[in-house]
């Protein structure tokens, strides 16, 4: 491979790295919370929760979604492209907490 081809790639990894801070563990429970208090309102958001819009996705789909991997979750978290989806001003953490509860839900 060439060294060109190796950059773009040790380039994401640095990148999804330094978003999710090298020392941070996500935490699940704490992605939870903010999930209840945050989502709960449109999305399924946890196992036996029935109330949620029918017209937004679980999180359970969103955490199966191959095309929603850890990074483009943490991307759009950081600014939702949804225009009914609001602002949540989560911190780094709080969305590497919340993107780590969701691809959980998946499982």
């Amino acid at each position: 491979m060439t060294r060109t081809g190796i950059l773009p790639g040790a380039i994401a990894v640095a990148l999804v790295l330094a978003f999710f801070d090298e020392g941070t563990t996500a935490d699940l429970a704490r992605g939870r919370g903010i999930a209840l208090r945050w989502c709960g309102e449109c999305h399924v958001v946890a196992p036996g929760q029935f109330h949620g819009s029918d017209s937004v996705p679980t999180f359970a789909q969103i955490g199966g979604a191959e095309h929603f991997n850890e990074a483009r979750l943490s991307d759009f978290l950081t600014s939702p492209q949804h225009s009914r989806m609001p602002n949540l001003s989560l911190t780094r953490s709080e969305i590497a907490d919340l993107v780590a509860y969701i691809k959980a839900q998946h499982h």
